[in-house]
């Protein structure tokens, strides 16, 4: 008796314009972050400084490998992937991920210029948010958003079953979840280094940090935990995001940079790192383990914000006071894995308040209490729109 064969299994695997928007979201993180660390060392930059470099090269792959998938699915009109892409102004079709790369990329490249105007007419930046930096945040920002939708939207489509396991074996279902969490992360690192300056240790002290927190972190971190697939992927992305942050501050030190603008107050040697970033892995932690109780409909999300935002505020007031502290005020965070005696060259080394609270930043007991209470009110609503926002993800396949 002659033996029936199985149909030969296909296996679909990940275009790779999606590793390449993840790579590039990377490169524009960490070139950011290097642009950061070459302000505090450096001072004096121009349009083809190393760091933009980084940063263009980031927003050139992903325009590039984006527009050239949204090309080829306009004019291959036979190409099966068409019927699952979005049209947009009648002509062009494409993933909604790669439209938001396309049009991240041309908003970092038209900062540019304004950004090299800008240092020529007002000098070096005394803050992240100026106007040309702001333009530059929003590109970056489109961008890897755009990577987080071309990953979620193949996410979702084999979750749902649009792509069988005939097409799709489970270590490219698995790898597709991580890289999620991956470009999630990278996207938290833009949003944290956003709201820096008023999220710094020597802030910790004072709810107005606290309200900032509850304002930024909450929708974005239950969006993303809705959205994936993981066991814990608000955890996972907050750990992405730590080494994201930490990464380029542990490597930089060991290179030399020569301030060249004045007036130069701390004539350092070397880079000087960027701040320790929040420890949101441990809310993040508390997070997944809530949704893993009280999730996929088991408490309306009315509730499960008011838990969830108001368990998130708890956490993290309490975690970033005594670490904040310690980050501030300990000599055993002064070394290069802590970054606490990281200054620019522009700062004061003998101001006191380097290791100590300033009294700007101290409040009574009563005003912080009140300031938490508020921090926890924006933390409800918060939460509340990053549901909304995870329903949606869930939803995109395009």
């Amino acid at each position: 008796m002659q033996a029936t064969l199985s149909p030969p299994v296909i296996r679909t695997k990940i275009p790779t314009y999606i590793y390449a928007v993840v790579f590039s979201s990377l490169c524009i993180v960490w070139g950011l972050l290097w642009d950061i660390m070459w302000h505090m060392s450096i001072g004096r930059d121009g349009l083809f400084a190393p760091p933009h470099l980084l940063m263009y090269i980031g927003a050139v792959v992903a325009g590039a490998f984006s527009g050239f998938k949204i090309l080829q699915l306009t004019f291959a009109k036979r190409n099966p992937e068409r019927t699952s892409s979005v049209r947009f102004w009648g002509i062009f079709y494409g993933s909604l991920g790669a439209m938001y790369c396309v049009w991240g990329a041309l908003t970092m490249l038209t900062s540019a210029p304004f950004d090299d105007w800008w240092h020529n007419t007002y000098g070096l930046d005394v803050q992240i948010l100026t106007p040309p930096h702001t333009v530059l945040l929003i590109g970056m920002m489109t961008v890897q958003f755009g990577a987080m939708i071309g990953v979620l939207a193949l996410q979702n489509r084999v979750t749902n079953g649009l792509l069988s396991d005939s097409e799709w074996n489970k270590k490219q279902a698995q790898r597709l979840k991580i890289m999620f969490t991956i470009a999630a992360g990278l996207l938290l690192s833009i949003l944290y280094t956003m709201l820096a300056e008023k999220l710094g240790q020597w802030a910790s002290h004072h709810s107005s940090s606290y309200i900032t927190i509850g304002i930024a972190f909450p929708f974005y971190l239950l969006a993303v935990g809705r959205a994936s697939s993981l066991r814990y992927p608000i955890t996972l992305t907050a750990a992405a995001y730590m080494l994201t942050m930490l990464i380029p501050s542990w490597i930089l030190p060991f290179f030399p940079a020569t301030p060249r603008l004045g007036p130069v107050l701390n004539p350092i040697t070397h880079y000087q790192a960027f701040m320790f970033p929040l420890l949101l892995v441990i809310p993040g932690f508390v997070l997944d383990k809530l949704l893993h109780r009280f999730g996929s409909g088991k408490l309306n999300d009315w509730l499960l914000a008011a838990l969830t935002g108001t368990v998130f505020m708890l956490v993290i007031t309490v975690v970033q006071w005594y670490f904040g502290e310690f980050l501030h005020t300990s000599p055993y965070a002064q070394n290069g894995f802590f970054f606490s005696d990281s200054m620019s060259y522009g700062e004061d080394p003998t101001w006191p308040y380097h290791h100590q609270f300033h009294p700007h930043w101290l409040q009574s007991t009563p005003d912080f209490l009140k300031g938490i209470g508020i921090a926890i009110l924006c933390a409800i609503g918060s939460a509340r729109v990053g549901l909304l926002w995870g329903n949606w993800m869930k939803r995109v396949q395009r």
